[in-house]
């Protein structure tokens, strides 16, 4: 896959870059069938299989909230950007525990810069916690960890951990975020064209786990009990969806 660097903030437009990492057949074979979010706009990347688009199908298209795009660069045509939401239940393994997380939402926006080159703007994520089985009290929630590249499917992730025996701040990857890269497993599937909503699954199972930080006089346990760090072993496989508007069809969004 196409690897770019992303600003830390997350906030300004994001250009690619032509380094390309290719998925072994071996490796993509083992988790088919499994679901990982992968960036949305890595669906329309060259190189990357999609299928054919489908009929759109009888059941009800979701209504999706674009109250969280983010305004755009300067100087770029509104009609050539969009709005891309993406929704994923993701399955993460890390160090000892596997959990099934709440759904999670992200926003961005992303189209041709001025200058001909490929932008992004990064506009939000939504996701509640979910207990982690086997720990009485425990619950992880992911958060944004200020790096993500779409058209790639590549983006970094905090995990909160809370409890009310833990310090607010307790979390996985709080000096440096957990990157994840990742792989698709399949083609997408267009499952309605007006709304648009597209279907894709994809997984990374080469990132590191950092210790949780910040957790307080348990953090020994903690890290002991879900087996951080962990350098390897650890995987993240999401069934995933977006849809998207361009700009020209969305109320003005003003300047932040």
């Amino acid at each position: 896959m196409t690897k770019s660097t992303a600003p830390g903030t997350g906030s300004g437009p994001v250009r690619r870059s032509a380094l390309v990492r290719r998925v072994s057949f071996r490796r993509a074979a083992a988790v088919a069938g499994a679901a990982v979010l992968a960036g949305t706009a890595a669906v329309s990347a060259p190189g990357v299989a999609v299928a054919a688009p489908r009929a759109a199908v009888s059941a009800a298209v979701p209504t999706t909230d674009f109250r969280d795009c983010p305004p755009l660069p300067g100087g770029v045509d509104p009609a050539r950007w969009r709005c891309e939401v993406h929704t994923a239940a993701p399955v993460l393994t890390i160090g000892k525990v596997t959990v099934r997380l709440a759904p999670i939402t992200m926003t961005h926006a992303e189209g041709p810069l001025p200058d001909g080159g490929d932008g992004q703007v990064w506009g939000a994520m939504h996701s509640t916690p979910t207990s982690v089985p086997g720990v009485r009290g425990l619950s992880i929630r992911p958060e944004y960890g200020g790096r993500s590249d779409f058209y790639t499917g590549t983006f970094s992730l905090r995990f909160r951990l809370l409890g009310h025996l833990l310090a607010p701040g307790c979390t996985i990857g709080a000096t440096a975020p957990v990157d994840f890269r990742l792989n698709r497993s399949g083609p997408s599937t267009w499952v309605s064209q007006d709304p648009p909503l597209i279907e894709f699954s994809a997984y990374d199972d080469t990132f590191a786990a950092p210790a949780a930080e910040h957790c307080g006089p348990l953090a020994p346990l903690v890290n002991h009990r879900l087996g951080l760090p962990a350098a390897e072993g650890n995987l993240m496989t999401y069934d995933a969806s977006y849809t998207f508007k361009t700009y020209d069809r969305l109320p003005r969004i003003p300047a932040r």
